[in-house]
């Protein structure tokens, strides 16, 4: 059975096409605060609650949910990109490091 984990500040987001979780409230996923903390300008934890206006906690609550979920977020990317092509707006397809592949 799949551990179940509450979070006090992110969710599932009610009407949304992403089953990843946002801050509840907002219209931020997880995965943006995760991906603000990793990559070769990475931010701390309290950098990013203040530049998102979120408290820390949810920082922290994104990065452990993002570390756990990554398939989920991984193929999430995949369509969202894969539709973005399909209308002639893609240019390349996303890392899960945020990177892009040249064609």
């Amino acid at each position: 059975m799949a551990e179940t984990i509450d979070y006090i500040h992110l969710a599932p987001r009610e009407g949304s096409v992403y089953q990843q979780y946002f801050v509840k409230g907002r219209s931020l996923r997880a995965e943006t605060l995760f991906r603000a903390t990793v990559g070769p300008e990475p931010m701390t934890p309290d950098e990013v609650a203040q530049d998102y206006g979120v408290p820390v906690e949810a920082v922290r609550e994104a990065i452990h949910y993002c570390l756990r979920n990554a398939a989920l977020l991984q193929r999430e990317r995949e369509e969202d990109w894969a539709e973005s092509e399909s209308r002639g707006l893609a240019a390349a397809p996303p890392l899960a490091s945020g990177a892009r592949v040249e064609p």
